[in-house]
């Protein structure tokens, strides 16, 4: 008899925004989870490689003042692990798509496929929002970045050259 209403449970839990991968629970997140999101945040910048522009980086480690004021308008997922966050990745609505931003996974977390859990989570929160597609970018000097939303069934679909702080942008869709 349960197995006849796990179907039904999955559903609501993916209508509510929550996916659970191996270990790894990815769920909204909640005003209380933004201070461990900012701290995400700044271990990931800390950890890449210099050469992006100050203001850049600046811009993605927020405070946690200033990703509150982010968090209206868009919806964000954390991936959690033993309850401390791994991942994070906000959608955005806007004219009938659903546009991804900040996506960001713990350097210590990354290839266990934490980024895969946010981004199948966030696809199911679009589809859920009726949203027709959902588009993402990303710096052109985050290869594996492209390789990971390829692999997640989205296509490139165009690059602005030198369009943040200088820098290329690569930029891919997902019909829904």
């Amino acid at each position: 008899m349960a197995e006849e209403h796990r179907p039904e449970r999955e559903a609501d839990r993916a209508a509510a925004g929550e996916n659970t991968v191996g270990s790894v629970v990815v769920e909204r997140i909640t005003h209380q989870d933004v201070p461990a999101v900012c701290a995400l945040y700044k271990k990931v910048w800390d950890a890449e490689p210099t050469g992006l522009p100050a203001e850049l980086v600046k811009l993605w480690q927020p405070v946690p003042l200033e990703f509150t004021s982010r968090m209206a308008g868009v919806t964000y997922f954390a991936a959690r692990r033993d309850g401390h966050v791994v991942g994070v990745v906000g959608c955005e609505l806007k004219d009938g798509s659903c546009h991804l931003v900040h996506l960001a996974v713990d350097p210590d977390a990354r290839r266990q496929g934490i980024a895969s859990a946010l981004l199948v989570t966030a696809v199911d929160w679009a589809k859920h929002s009726n949203a027709a597609e959902v588009w993402v970018d990303a710096l052109a000097r985050f290869p594996a970045a492209a390789a990971l939303f390829k692999r997640m069934e989205f296509v490139e679909c165009g690059v602005l050259h030198q369009h943040l702080w200088n820098q290329d942008v690569r930029l891919f869709e997902r019909m829904l």
